[in-house]
């Protein structure tokens, strides 16, 4: 029998529709209920290719048994964390809090009135490895809430308050943060398999923007090579999908061999960037090839016929984690004839005893060559493989994701000047227009004809950045006014005017019981973070002087947030470092409108560049041709007609 959620557009709710349990996606419906029944809220948190979510819901919220006990005495209530972000944001602190980590499925009891007392993340079943069954939990729960259930409120109010006082508290700004943040990334530096920290190691590209970003300001050596070395270790492990391209969520262990074979659309769109920039720092195609080879993994599985792109690909097959990508070297074989074959698998590190449960996740880590030895099998195998299972895949189409997507392929066009992959970037430009905005406001997500919540800071800022990046390699201004209309309106709806810093959700969301403020670079960059970048970037390209204040007071709240962690915070800092020492302005008076094709492959990356389509004030044609005005540091070149003249 279907539940509250048969009509919900996420696809991990209509994954749970069809529960014994009697679920409610978040909604006034449901809290009400809970008051008049007098009854806890129990809310689970996940997303529609998270691996633990799966095994819990296949576990408990599928048992009969389970569900009874749900319903009868707990009113329950399923989010996906990709659609409400403010609500898995702020009961994931509350997670924290209780238990010292988080993750997903999140599972959070709380009061009719929103107040969580009790918080956790995957439960078993039955009580095991010192963990509580979840059926047990439940009753005990229960119990409490019958027999102790002051005790409970007590705590609820005594968690927010101290979770609201965090959140209210200031920082001391420290010292050198950019310096701080690069100290502290040599200090976690794997320099034997790169990567940061130990198990499990995630790929977060910002860190190694961030790093190369300071290679160029400070001349760093060391910082350019932990980035390098780190994107060719991440390609050779098992983390890079070698049959199919693309990169897996993270790596369980130190070498990149065994991923969570879970695929997102953000972590491939960030790493293109990375690897696009890489190649244009160092001039190494490897970089370049790389980021081309996931460009093709996008646009072959990732991306609608409308041009927005899906958001993931589910780590499990046939319900068995990494199916789909294990492969076997008599498959191979059969696939290429035994003599290809056998290259094809000592290449690529499949063996008879395999590397993962008895089968071989395809790797590079004992192979002397990086690619094109063997790629004209790559295609054989690919189809195979697909013939012989099937992925899951989430298909709503997310405006942040779509942006940093849409983003990446930005990047990789002027590493690579390939129009495909404009064209590719200005496709999902238009998908979100018609399907996420509406005049000033962007929506979260979009799926079966369908939107989905009023968009959030990441929205606005990564569309911003998205804009912000096609301007940057098209120049056309239309780019840049809609950035400039939704930066205004970003500032209006969710900026803190006292302290600083844009909160999670704006003045016209519904009101939860905390108002955060996301400024840590986990495996995404924060909003905040992103929003510096643009509030700056759009000064400089307009002179904007409203946005002088702005930029001050966001700076000075996320230098005091960045203090203690620094280098948390490298998306932030690295926004810093352009705001510090800026890249040269360059104002280009177009004699002809031709002159701007290509314009944008012959300017340096994140240079500012402003268009005058005809001579303005003492802004001249020089020789009456197109003419540059390059300007950085308050000093200002001679007018050129050739940019290389002067950079």
């Amino acid at each position: 029998m279907a539940n509250h959620l048969k009509d919900q557009i996420s696809p991990y709710l209509g994954q749970h529709s069809e529960n014994p349990v009697d679920w409610y996606p978040w909604c006034t419906e449901a809290f009400k209920r809970a008051e008049d029944e007098n009854k806890p809220v129990f809310l689970s948190i996940g997303y529609s290719t998270c691996h633990w979510c799966h095994v819990m819901a296949h576990e408990s919220f599928e048992n009969v048994e389970v569900a009874s006990v749900l319903n009868k005495h707990f009113i329950s209530v399923k989010v996906d964390r990709e659609e409400r972000p403010d609500i898995d944001n702020i009961y994931m602190s509350v997670c924290r809090a209780f238990t010292g980590s988080g993750g997903w499925p999140l599972s959070i009891f709380m009061t009719p009135q929103q107040k969580p007392f009790f918080a956790g993340t995957y439960f078993p079943p039955q009580a095991g490895r010192g963990m509580i069954g979840f059926k047990e939990l439940l009753l005990r729960i229960h119990e409490a809430w019958m027999n102790d259930r002051e005790e409970l409120l007590s705590s609820a109010d005594m968690l927010i308050n101290a979770l609201s006082d965090t959140e209210e508290a200031w920082g001391a700004e420290a010292p050198e943060p950019v310096k701080n943040a690069a100290e502290r990334l040599k200090n976690s530096y794997d320099s034997e398999y790169g990567g940061f920290g130990a198990a499990p190691k995630f790929p977060s590209p910002h860190n190694l923007l961030f790093l190369m970003s300071y290679y160029q300001k400070s001349g760093d050596r060391y910082a350019l090579e932990m980035a390098e070395k780190t994107l060719v270790q991440m390609y050779r492990g098992g983390i890079f999908d070698h049959i199919g391209y693309g990169f897996c969520r993270y790596s369980t262990d130190r070498r990149f061999l065994v991923p969570h074979f879970e695929k997102m659309l953000c972590d491939n769109a960030m790493l293109m960037i990375a690897y696009s920039r890489a190649f244009m720092l160092t001039n190494d195609r490897f970089y370049k090839d790389t980021a081309e080879k996931l460009a093709v993994y996008i646009k072959r599985e990732m991306t609608s016929p409308d041009g927005g792109f899906y958001s993931a690909q589910d780590a499990d097959s046939d319900g068995t984690e990494g199916k789909y990508y294990l492969m076997e070297p008599e498959e191979i074989n059969a696939v290429l004839g035994r003599g290809a074959g056998e290259k094809f698998c000592a290449h690529y590190g499949i063996t008879k005893d395999g590397n993962f449960e008895g089968k071989s996740i395809p790797n590079l880590l004992g192979s002397d060559y990086l690619s094109g030895t063997l790629d004209g099998y790559l295609d054989t195998v690919y189809k195979y493989r697909r013939r012989r299972l099937s992925l899951h895949r989430d298909d709503k189409i997310l405006t942040s994701w779509n942006s940093l997507m849409t983003a990446a392929f930005c990047e990789l066009y002027r590493a690579a000047g390939k129009a495909e992959y404009l064209a590719a970037a200005e496709r999902a430009q238009r998908f979100i227009e018609k399907n996420l905005c509406v005049g000033s406001e962007l929506f979260v997500s979009f799926r079966d004809g369908k939107t989905g919540e009023m968009g959030f800071i990441d929205d606005y800022s990564y569309y911003i950045y998205a804009l912000l990046n096609l301007y940057d390699v098209t120049y056309n201004d239309i780019y840049l006014e809609k950035a400039w209309f939704l930066c205004k309106k970003s500032v209006s709806e969710f900026f803190d005017f006292i302290r600083g810093g844009f909160y999670l959700y704006g003045s016209s969301h519904e009101q939860l019981i905390m108002r955060p403020k996301d400024t840590y670079d986990g495996a995404l960059p924060s909003g905040n973070s992103i929003m510096t970048y643009n509030l700056i970037k759009i000064f400089r390209l307009t002179d904007d002087a409203d946005l002088k204040d702005i930029i001050k007071a966001q700076i000075n709240f996320m230098c005091r947030e960045a203090s203690r962690y620094p280098e948390s915070y490298t998306m932030f800092l690295t926004a810093l470092m352009e705001y510090n020492d800026p890249p040269p302005v360059i104002t280009a008076v177009i004699k002809d409108m031709s002159d701007i094709r290509g314009l944008a492959l012959k300017t340096p990356a994140g240079s500012n560049v402003k268009i005058k389509y005809r001579p303005v004030g003492s802004y001249k044609l020089k020789n009456n041709m197109t003419t540059f005005y390059v300007c950085r540091n308050n000093h200002c070149m001679p007018p050129v007609n050739d940019l290389s003249d002067v950079l």
